[in-house]
């Protein structure tokens, strides 16, 4: 059953278990992986037989725009442990109001990310309510507009509440709604990736003293990510020069 038609230890146990033979999956998972064929790359190590992936390619820009948030530690004020230390006094500090239950909270950072040109919006929110995820597509929408995206045709999220929301299903408008499938990342694989990019070079890649700073930053984050730094997607042309609009008049230093 493994070698022939590749299915999981779930798959035999049920099969198993029509035949009249039950068998428990853990035992299956077990004698597969002493048979060396508890992962597929070992039943087909040429890739041979398996399914071409399908890549999701926008066609020009505004064909797709993904939209997703990241939840990031609010930093104290002051600087957290990246600036004092473990184990300092500041950061015992931190965690004495944690068990009083002051907690720090968290940022949450909603991204919209155009899928042709990788050019990418960010706000830093309080929460991901559906109200927040509806004002916040609104100044998206704006902003993409400036730069020439002026139509939006599909809209791409996972499925966290805010987005299932009627309130947010009204808000798209005449853009298509498509909601990726449960546990699934990598279908919003474009803003996935952006947000890592976001945490190693911009929420990680230095010491803040407070969550304002950070904040505060986050727009001078937006304008380098977008007009400077280069792309592989575009042969490592920024994003801008990729837009309808392309805007190209902005100083390569913010400080």
């Amino acid at each position: 059953m493994r070698r022939e038609n590749k299915w999981p230890a779930s798959r035999i146990a049920f099969e198993l278990h029509k035949d009249k033979t039950p068998v428990v999956r853990r035992t299956i998972t077990r004698l597969l992986a002493q048979l060396g064929l508890n992962h597929r790359k070992f039943i087909d190590p040429n890739g041979e037989n398996n399914r071409e992936p399908q890549k999701i390619n926008a066609e020009r820009p505004g064909h797709m725009v993904h939209i997703d948030v990241k939840k990031a530690g609010r930093i104290p004020e002051g600087g957290g442990w990246r600036v004092h230390g473990k184990g300092s006094a500041e950061d015992k500090a931190v965690a004495r109001t944690k068990t009083r239950g002051a907690k720090t909270g968290y940022v949450f950072l909603h991204s919209a990310i155009d899928g042709y040109s990788r050019l990418a919006y960010t706000e830093a929110l309080p929460d991901e309510k559906a109200v927040t995820a509806i004002a916040f597509l609104d100044r998206a929408r704006t902003w993409f507009a400036a730069h020439g995206i002026t139509q939006i045709e599909r809209i791409v999220t996972d499925n966290g509440s805010c987005y299932r929301a009627h309130a947010f299903a009204d808000a798209i408008g005449g853009s298509r709604h498509q909601r990726i499938t449960p546990y699934t990342p990598r279908h919003n694989g474009k803003v996935e990736r952006y947000n890592r990019i976001l945490a190693e070079e911009f929420l990680y890649a230095r010491i803040w003293h407070s969550e304002a700073e950070r904040v505060d930053a986050l727009e001078a984050w937006n304008l380098c990510n977008n007009y400077h730094r280069p792309h592989s997607a575009h042969s490592g042309q920024p994003p801008a020069s990729a837009t309808p609009s392309r805007v190209n008049n902005v100083l390569a230093s913010y400080s």
